[in-house]
């Protein structure tokens, strides 16, 4: 068999991974025993894994997550009531395939927005668009992109996203136009995609953050009605030096 041209093929037609897998089969000794079935599975699943793992990290990237969190390193001992069974649960991404919405709920240090990470590094594991954002710099990103003219691009671009992140909501209250283009999000992902907010405050405060009651009702009617809800308890992890390196809250 001419081996060199086919290796030669197979880059050419963009398959790189199953050359390499080729040529590796090729030096291996037991790759004689193997049917010819078996090296063609060997070869696609080498390239199948390839492709995944390129996809994969394309998504982090445009995630862009603020904190190199897993969920696998969720440390469930610190003393901050986070329910075993429900965040595994959560971690399935089943609430995003869904279209459901979380909220990370209680004070500052205990963990949130690493959480909040870990979740958006397994749904882009699972498949799934993520866009990370700090509250006060999307607000700043919307009303920039509003100067420039690029505010429909970019409110087409969060609606794509699958799941939107958006973490330190509040407790500044949200001014009109903030109000407005909240509400445009929330009624854009409306069904189609999932939010994962956290705060420091209380959902039930969340309605004076918005300000407005006519659009703070319209917005988490949106939100809430199809969210779950983990509310964190304790002093701060970093005080206590609770969080292990993996999980730097």
């Amino acid at each position: 068999m001419l081996v060199h041209p086919t290796i030669e093929r197979l880059h050419a037609l963009g398959l790189s991974a199953m050359a390499d897998a080729f040529v590796e089969l090729q030096n291996t000794r037991d790759a004689a025993e193997l049917s010819r079935e078996d090296w063609l599975g060997l070869l696609l699943d080498r390239e199948a894994t390839h492709r995944e793992n390129r996809k994969l990290t394309r998504r982090l990237r445009a995630a862009r997550l603020r904190q190199a969190a897993v969920v696998e390193d969720v440390d469930f001992r610190a003393p901050r009531g986070l329910d075993r069974g429900l965040f595994l649960q959560l971690a399935t991404c089943q609430w995003i395939r869904d279209r459901q919405h979380l909220a990370l709920v209680g004070p500052t240090g205990i963990g949130k927005s690493w959480i909040a990470c870990a979740l958006g590094h397994k749904a882009c594991r699972e498949g799934f668009s993520v866009l990370y954002k700090r509250t006060p710099r999307l607000f700043a990103d919307l009303a920039q992109a509003r100067g420039e003219g690029r505010l429909p691009r970019l409110m087409a671009a969060l609606e794509r996203t699958r799941l939107l992140i958006l973490d330190d909501w509040g407790p500044e209250p949200f001014n009109a136009e903030q109000r407005r283009d909240l509400l445009e999000i929330v009624d854009d992902r409306y069904d189609r995609g999932s939010l994962l907010i956290t705060s420091q405050l209380p959902v039930g405060r969340w309605h004076e953050v918005i300000g407005d009651p006519t659009l703070a009702d319209a917005i988490l009617d949106r939100i809430i009605h199809a969210a779950h809800r983990i509310e964190f308890k304790g002093e701060s992890l970093r005080r206590r030096g609770a969080v292990k390196k993996a999980e730097p809250a």
